[in-house]
Formats: C-alpha cells, sequence, structure tokens
C-alpha cells in the first residue's frame, strides 16, 4: 500500500528472466538422461548439445560454458533430449557415427557399427599383405562401414559387399558415396537371388554392392562385374578374404538386450537362431570352392561362441580353423580360417 491507500503491483512477469547457460542445460541434461537409465549420461548429454548447438566438436562446450541459450536453442535441444530419453540411439539422433574415422550414416534400416568391429578391417589387412588388387567379400555389410574401410584402405582391393535387404544396402550405397567411393548403378538378377549392384571406385579400389542371401549373392556376374572379369571366363577369380560380422546373439536372450538394441535395431541384423550360431554355419557351408587356397575367413561373434565353433571346425574339412581373436576391450569377438 502507498500512503494514500493505493495497492502496488509488482509486474514480475515482465521483469526479464536470466537465460539458461550451456553449463546448466548440461548438467541438468545428464540428471535426467542418469533418472532415464541412460548409460555414460554425461558424454551423450555433450553431444547431443554441441550437436544441437551446431558446435564443431564436444569440447566447444567447454569453452562456451557460459554461453546464454535463446529460446530457439533450448527448443532444439529439447527435442533431441526427450528422444534420446526414450532410449533412441545417439546415433540415430545425431544421424551418424564414426568407423575407423569415416563418417557412417545410421538409422533403422541396419546395425549401428561398433567400435570394436574395427579391428575386422586391420585383421584383413594384415591377412592380404603381399597380395595384389586382393578380391575381398563382405557377408551382410549393413551401413558398409566395414567395405567402406577396407576400400579406402587397402590398396588395389576390389570389394564386394552383399546384405539380404535392400533397406540396408540403399543405406551402405549412400554411405558409400558420402565417402567419396561413388559410381554406377546396374541391375540383375538370377534364379537363386534377385541381385542389385553398384560399383563404386577409388583411386586404388573399388566397392560393388550385391543383394542375395549369404554367398548366393556372390554369382558369376557379381563376381565379374566386382573384379572386372569376364563372366563367361572358365576361371573367375576367387575370394582372397571373406569378412562377415552376422547375426549371432541367441534367440533366448531377446529380453536381455538394452533398449536402444532391443527396439531399433533390426532384428534381422540380431539374432541368429538358438545358439546364435546359424547363419555363421550356413556360410561356412557354403565356402567350399568358392575361396583361392589360402585365403582368410574372418568372422565377428558373441564371447561365449568362440570355443564352440572351434570344436565344430571339422565339419568343414576344406577350412582350417585359425585361431579365437580378442578385440581392443580383451573380449573374445572374432574367429578366424583359412582356405586349404
Amino acid at each position: 500500500m502507498t500512503n494514500n491507500g493505493q495497492r502496488i503491483v509488482h509486474k514480475e512477469s515482465s521483469m526479464p528472466q536470466p537465460q539458461m547457460t550451456v553449463l546448466e542445460i548440461l548438467n541438468r541434461t545428464k540428471v535426467f538422461f542418469e533418472k532415464k537409465g541412460i548409460p555414460d549420461a554425461r558424454l551423450d548429454a555433450e553431444y547431443i548439445i554441441s550437436y544441437g548447438l551446431k558446435m564443431k566438436n564436444r569440447m566447444d562446450l567447454y569453452l562456451n560454458f557460459e554461453k546464454p541459450l535463446t529460446p530457439a536453442e533450448l527448443d532444439v535441444l529439447r527435442t533431441m533430449v526427450a528422444r534420446r530419453a526414450t532410449r533412441e540411439p545417439l546415433q540415430h539422433i545425431i544421424g551418424d557415427t564414426s568407423f575407423r574415422g569415416f563418417i557412417i550414416k545410421c538409422d533403422r534400416r541396419a546395425l549401428i557399427p561398433r567400435p570394436e568391429t574395427e579391428s575386422l578391417v586391420d585383421m584383413a589387412a594384415d591377412c592380404l599383405k603381399g597380395i595384389e588388387k586382393p578380391f575381398i567379400v563382405e557377408i551382410g555389410t549393413g551401413t558398409g562401414a566395414i567395405s567402406i574401410a577396407c576400400a579406402k584402405e587397402i590398396a588395389g582391393a576390389k570389394v564386394l559387399a552383399t546384405d539380404v535387404s535392400e533397406d540396408a544396402l540403399a543405406l551402405a550405397r549412400t554411405n558409400a558415396e558420402a565417402n567419396d567411393l561413388a559410381g554406377s548403378a546396374s541391375e540383375q538378377s538370377t534364379n537363386s537371388a534377385a541381385e542389385a549392384s553398384a560399383s563404386a571406385t577409388s583411386p586404388t579400389s573399388t566397392l560393388t554392392f550385391a543383394q542375395g542371401d549369404l554367398l548366393n549373392a556372390v554369382t558369376a556376374d557379381v563376381i565379374a562385374n566386382a573384379t572386372g572379369a569376364s563372366a563367361a571366363s572358365a576361371d573367375l577369380p576367387k575370394i582372397d578374404c571373406l569378412i562377415a560380422n552376422l547375426p549371432y546373439i541367441p534367440d533366448s536372450e531377446k529380453d536381455k538386450l538394452q533398449p536402444e538394441v532391443a527396439k531399433y535395431d533390426p532384428a534381422l541384423a540380431l539374432f541368429g537362431g538358438a545358439d546364435g550360431l546359424d547363419l555363421v554355419r550356413k556360410l561356412l557351408q557354403q565356402t567350399e570352392g568358392k575361396l583361392k587356397p589360402g585365403a582368410s575367413i574372418l568372422l565377428e561373434i558373441g564371447s561365449e561362441q568362440g570355443e564352440m565353433l572351434k570344436a565344430e571346425a571339422e565339419k568343414y574339412p576344406w577350412l582350417e580353423f585359425t585361431g579365437i581373436h580378442k578385440d581392443f576391450c580383451n573380449n573374445v569377438r572374432f574367429v578366424s580360417y583359412k582356405a586349404k
């Protein structure tokens, strides 16, 4: 009240409100993610906020902690944070991931490539030392990450990437183009599998795609397209290195998966039957007569499956089981074979 009895009205709503800073939104997002059970809550918050604010990288956050955020910026971040809170993968929200330094677009069409899988490219390079223009075949390419890395890193390689999923192959072609492996598309069909091939060339290597089930996709025409040989030749090139990261999760483990995997990765890329090895065994059976003597097979597997495959090696007398290999986290991750 004033001395003359008039009421003073405080117009608090018209007073300027302090803007939230980068540091404040980062801390709030971290706490929110922790309540939602998000693994690596702080790291995911950093990636989302730096991406949403169009920063060069998440390290820029630390140079802009006191920066006030505009209402428009907060709206963008709220949408992204809400998506992650539903356990949508970070890579889907941002739209890509890095695989050996190559940017790989990610979405629901294919499994998100994991850092541990990068070791397959090193293993392939070691197996192919001294081989000029090696013919590499990847079965189940998904995003195309492994084949792209092989084509970019192994000089002169003729890389053929296959997948049973046409949607996954479309994504893989997009990634090839984004990594300067663009080429022309051609359509082919056979009695055994419908194939869609697209050839992509770097200065030293080629990358070709074909659709089909496991090695059924690798027909004479596809081999000729991938290697530059004549399809009518009686001596078509055989495979120097066969790589596969096939579905290997046992069906019984569906309920144990993280929501990011169970809800957003395609089931076709995850489950491999009762013990997870149905497709691996099927592929190994198909390799007879398809590989050059001394050629390598490199397979990603589950941590409990190495000894299982070693015990079954005699089922494939044309192959020599050459080892169980660990990833950089010291977990069993791969097995290898050599063609006799």
